[in-house]
C-alpha cells in the first residue's frame, strides 16, 4: 500500500480545490519544490502531481512549478493534467516523470494511450475521474456517458501501469475514500488501481490495510496532509506494520 501526497498546482502554487471547482481553491504552499522535499523528509516514498491550469487549458501550463518539484526530490514523481500528445508524454518523461498521467485524452482518443503504452512501458497511467459514476473530464468541467468500469476495460490488455480512479462528489471534501467503487474497479480489470478523491484522516488508512484492499496499489491524500488532518509518522507507521505482518 502507498500513500501519494498530492500537489495539485495552480497558478504556480500548491493549492486544494473543494469538489474539483477551480473558484474554491485554497492555497496551501507557494513553493511547490519546497513542498516535495517535506513530502520526502516526511518520509513518503511517491509524488502525485497534478497541473489544474493544464487539464483545464489542454496543454501544461505549470512547467516551472513542476520544475522546481523534480529538482527538490529524489522520489518517482506521477504527473497529470493537460497531457494531450505523444510529444508531451515524451517532453515530460526526458525531463524525469516517472509516471505520466493521461486523462481527458483516455476518453477522447484511447488509441494514443495504447500508443503511448508501447512506447514507454510502465510509465503510462491512466486517470479515471468520476462523478456520479460517469467518467468526467477536461478538468472536471464535462461529464461523459462511458462508466468508470467500461473506460478502464478499454484498456485491460494496452500495458497501462496504473488506474487512478478519483470520485469526484468526495474530492476535497474529506468525506472519506469511496472504497467500494474502487475495489469494485479493481475486481473489474487486471491493472492496479490507486484509490483517490476523499481520504480524511487515519481512519483511511486504517480501513486500506484491511485484507480486500489488498488489491489495490494505493492512495492519494491530499487535503487531509495539508491541514494535519493525517500525520505522516502515524499512517506511514501504520502501512509498515501492515506490510511486515504480511511478510
Amino acid at each position: 500500500m502507498i500513500i501519494f501526497p498530492a500537489i495539485d498546482l495552480k497558478e504556480g502554487h500548491c493549492v486544494r480545490l473543494k469538489l474539483g471547482d477551480m473558484d474554491q481553491a485554497t492555497v496551501f504552499n507557494e513553493n511547490p519544490g519546497a513542498q516535495a522535499k517535506a513530502f520526502q523528509d516526511q518520509g513518503f516514498e511517491w509524488l502525485h502531481v497534478v497541473d489544474l491550469d493544464g487539464a483545464f487549458a489542454g496543454e501544461s501550463r505549470n512547467g516551472a512549478a513542476v520544475d522546481s518539484i523534480l529538482a527538490a526530490t529524489t522520489n518517482p514523481v506521477q504527473l497529470g493534467g493537460g497531457i494531450r500528445t505523444l510529444a508531451h508524454i515524451e517532453s515530460w518523461l526526458d525531463k524525469g516523470i516517472a509516471r505520466v498521467i493521461l486523462g481527458t485524452v483516455a476518453l477522447r482518443d484511447p488509441a494514443l494511450v495504447r500508443e503511448a503504452c508501447k512506447r514507454y512501458p510502465d510509465r503510462i497511467a491512466v486517470g479515471i475521474d468520476a462523478k456520479g459514476g460517469k467518467v468526467a473530464v477536461e478538468g472536471w468541467a464535462e461529464t461523459s456517458e462511458l462508466t468508470a468500469i467500461e473506460l478502464a476495460k478499454q484498456f485491460e490488455d494496452a500495458g497501462v501501469a496504473a488506474l487512478i480512479y478519483t470520485d469526484i462528489d468526495r474530492d476535497g471534501v474529506l468525506k472519506g475514500l469511496n472504497i467500494p467503487s474502487t475495489l469494485e474497479l479493481a475486481h473489474a480489470v487486471t491493472i492496479p488501481v490507486i484509490a483517490s478523491g476523499g481520504l480524511a484522516g487515519i481512519e483511511d488508512i486504517e480501513r486500506l490495510i484491511q485484507p480486500d484492499c489488498d488489491i489495490l496499489e494505493g492512495a492519494i491524500s491530499g487535503r487531509a496532509l495539508y491541514d494535519g488532518r493525517l500525520e505522516p509518522a502515524e499512517a506511514l507507521a501504520l502501512i509498515k506494520k501492515s506490510r511486515e505482518g504480511l511478510a
